[in-house]
């Protein structure tokens, strides 16, 4: 299995070849600031920006606050960046790769057969001596059409009953899964019988992902024992994505995503929610 990861140096290599990955910047921060300004701050040479909120995500509504794109709105932005069925693409964020393994995981949900995340993102690519750019790229001329199901996901009632029969992993922090702070969704709390999993557990003090044996043992404590009987929920579907990566560094391969996460679940009053 190929990694799902690609580190700096590897990336610089694959760059300076005659046929180098299409890049994606995912540069995104729940409130601010817009991804858009920092990427015209400089970014990896070459790279096209994605808008996580428009480009990545239908409008928010029952659905949550990033419903799936559907296949028309993946295609059209992946075509503009320039992205094929037959060239590898890496995405990359500042780092880390919470909004990046959105990109990755919706590219994979989405046929593409070559995706990869740049460990550490901007930050590590600039910690490593790497250059980068202020100018634009022009808009590509992408091929890719997306095909919406290569991965799976659960929906609501779904996620419940796995919560009670498999396994359920929540990957906000610990203090949303507790309810103690909700900083956006309707109600603080979590599914009930879902299991704390914070997402930046995943990660070392530089913003990588741990390595796989460290995953391993994190995730086993946890409970994995059976991806096909396990699923991941964060806030909106973005975080869990990371979580979704992580787990497959493991060596678990094959569990779901809840798109709608928190915010579809908190939005309806007939949904239970518990606390502590």
């Amino acid at each position: 299995m190929t990694s799902p990861l690609i580190t700096a140096a590897e990336l610089a290599a694959a760059l300076d070849t005659p046929h180098p990955p299409v890049l994606l910047d995912i540069r995104w921060q729940l409130g601010g600031p817009p991804g858009a300004e920092e990427y015209a701050k400089g970014h990896l040479p070459g790279a096209h920006y994605l808008d996580l909120d428009h480009d990545l995500a239908d409008p928010p509504g029952p659905a949550g606050r990033h419903p799936l794109p559907d296949a028309e709105r993946l295609t059209a932005a992946l075509r503009r960046a320039g992205v094929t069925t037959g060239r590898p693409v890496v995405a990359y964020d500042a780092g880390p790769s919470l909004s990046a393994a959105r990109a990755w995981w919706l590219l994979r949900w989405a046929g593409h057969p070559d995706v990869r995340v740049l460990d550490g993102g901007l930050a590590g690519w600039l910690a490593a001596g790497q250059p980068v750019s202020t100018e634009t790229p022009t808009a590509g001329d992408g091929d890719f059409k997306a095909d919406p199901g290569h991965l799976p996901t659960v929906d609501a009632a779904r996620a419940a009953e796995l919560a009670r029969t498999g396994l359920l992993l929540d990957a906000r922090a610990g203090e949303r899964y507790r309810g103690e702070t909700e900083p956006i969704d309707p109600r603080a709390g979590h599914i009930p019988g879902a299991t704390s999993a914070p997402t930046t557990e995943n990660l070392s003090a530089d913003g990588r992902f741990l390595p796989a044996a460290d995953l391993a043992s994190r995730f086993a404590a946890l409970g994995v024992t059976d991806p096909a009987h396990t699923a991941v929920y964060c806030g909106s579907g973005v975080t869990a994505a990371h979580q979704l990566l992580a787990l497959e560094l493991a060596g678990y391969t094959g569990a779901a995503l809840y798109p709608g996460s928190w915010s579809e679940w908190s939005a309806d009053p007939a949904n239970p929610v518990a606390v502590g």
